[in-house]
């Protein structure tokens, strides 16, 4: 279709720019001869040849990128780049295409499921891949994209917009749109950095250092060791990741203005900040408390410990495990799945519906009890000393029904197809939540291999459903959008 003519030349770009990242592990392939050399000539071969075409076929056609064009190649970048980023995975491990899409696209979109196993065993090559496929993913290849492109004439104002989660879609941080993807990225890669070296200094090897710090940032939760945290069995490590995890878990948008103003104020002026804090503090100590009582521990100090750590990375969708979580009691686990719907910050790595819309919907639903007792009161919704717009509170309502909506339907069709309702449920939570692990089949000690191939599509779908903050790819989904 001509009239996206624009959309397919920015795409061939990114798919080239992306080609250039398999350069990092086809550079450790033949330092380590690791085996996997062939798999990555070949794969860097098509996507950049790909990408070349692409941008050749629609070299000439160029104008500013619109509302409808920005939705598109959000889309596009998010559901095409993971096909390229599955062909190491299939030319060395010999797994199926949906195996290998679904590993691609779990890692793109830092969800942290996995289908492999024997992950101590795998060439360094292809463990480095998936880590850095979450980390990259982490900030959105678009935002990169946005700092780049309109060096070669493309705009990125509507490709920012679509691809930037929360309510407040339209707020900048600076003038002009490149340099705000430029300072997220600079502040990105710094951090991610300080959490390699933290992980180092630790106790880490280089290696698990690097991997670990990429999946950390982008709260994706891969691992290079098939028991993940629970293989180091460090206190000082889990610290490490704990704070980091937080870090990930709040606005990027806040630490870019701490870090320009050389100032805390702007984490004590965000509104998310401390309810987001405020949450994993309570439930720590919560479930500590209850899994201790229980008997899954004997002394609180071990019970507070995992439940530090692994109810951090599930309520941040990081997906790490230091313990089979899913042999505590059964509340437990649902309770940090719980929070994984909501905990995280908008314009964060993380997953879920963000606190800022649970915030906003907690305040509708106080407004209307309001209403209830006294119908002729004004009661304004306030948050971050503005007053929330009415439009911006009908979107956020209109994101929780579709949010539920969405559980509730793929879990009946994860059921329908034979599935037991627990690892259905967790599986659809985890997969559009971008948690990672679910409880019951597809629990933290096991992959997600174990199920079917329609059953994996479904989870795609679900990450890509979450990813994309739901709107963004149905509205691509819609008759409506494909009519001049």
């Amino acid at each position: 279709m001509t009239r996206f003519a624009p959309v397919y030349r920015a795409l061939g770009m990114i798919i080239m720019l992306f080609g250039l990242t398999m350069l990092a592990p086809l550079i450790l392939s033949y330092v380590t001869n690791d085996g996997a050399q062939t798999a990555y000539d070949e794969a860097f071969a098509l996507t950049m040849l790909c990408g070349a075409f692409l941008w050749y076929r629609y070299r000439r056609c160029k104008r500013e990128l619109n509302i409808r064009d920005g939705f598109l190649m959000v889309v596009l970048v998010w559901s095409v780049l993971p096909a390229f980023a599955a062909i190491p995975l299939m030319l060395q491990l010999g797994i199926s295409h949906t195996d290998a899409y679904f590993e691609t696209v779990s890692g793109l979109t830092t969800t942290g499921s996995t289908v492999l196993s024997n992950l101590d065993t795998l060439p360094m090559s292809i463990n480095l891949w998936r880590h850095q496929l979450v980390w990259v993913g982490g900030m959105g290849l678009i935002v990169l994209a946005i700092a780049i492109l309109p060096l070669l004439g493309i705009g990125g104002r509507q490709m920012f917009k679509a691809e930037t989660p929360g309510p407040m879609k339209d707020s900048k941080m600076t003038p002009r749109i490149a340099e705000t993807a430029k300072g997220l990225w600079l502040v990105y890669f710094g951090v991610s950095m300080a959490c390699i070296l933290g992980y180092w200094w630790a106790g880490m090897t280089w290696f698990d250092a690097i991997c670990h710090g990429f999946s950390t940032m982008g709260l994706g939760g891969f691992s290079t060791h098939d028991a993940s945290f629970g293989y180091f069995n460090s206190p000082a490590i889990e610290m490490v990741a704990i704070v980091f995890m937080l870090f990930a878990g709040m606005n990027f948008g806040t630490l870019f203005l701490a870090v320009s103003r050389r100032s805390l104020r702007p984490y004590l002026r965000d509104p998310e900040a401390a309810w987001f804090i405020g949450a994993c503090a309570i439930s720590i100590l919560f479930v500590a408390l209850y899994i201790w009582k229980d008997g899954a521990y004997a002394d609180l100090d071990t019970a507070f410990r995992h439940s530090a750590f692994n109810v951090i990375s599930i309520a941040t969708t990081t997906g790490y495990a230091s313990v089979d979580f899913a042999l505590w009691p059964i509340f437990a686990p649902l309770w940090m799945l719980f929070l994984s719907s909501f905990a995280t910050s908008a314009g964060s790595t993380g997953g879920g519906i963000k606190m800022m819309r649970a915030i906003l919907l907690y305040k509708q639903v106080y407004r209307e009890l309001v209403r209830a007792m006294h119908p002729n009161a004004v009661y304004n919704i306030r948050i971050g000393g503005q007053t929330a717009p009415q439009p911006i509170l009908f979107a956020v309502l209109s994101f929780a029904f579709m949010y539920m909506v969405s559980i509730v339907s793929l879990t009946l069709l994860m059921t329908f197809t034979g599935l037991d309702i627990v690892s259905a449920f967790t599986a659809i939570v985890a997969s559009i939540n971008n948690t990672g692990p679910g409880l019951g089949v597809v629990g933290p000690s096991t992959t997600y291999a174990i199920l079917e191939d329609f059953q994996t599509w479904i989870c795609i779908f679900a990450m890509l459903l979450g990813r994309l903050e739901i709107f963004t790819l149905l509205v691509v989904l819609t008759p409506a959008f494909w009519r001049k």
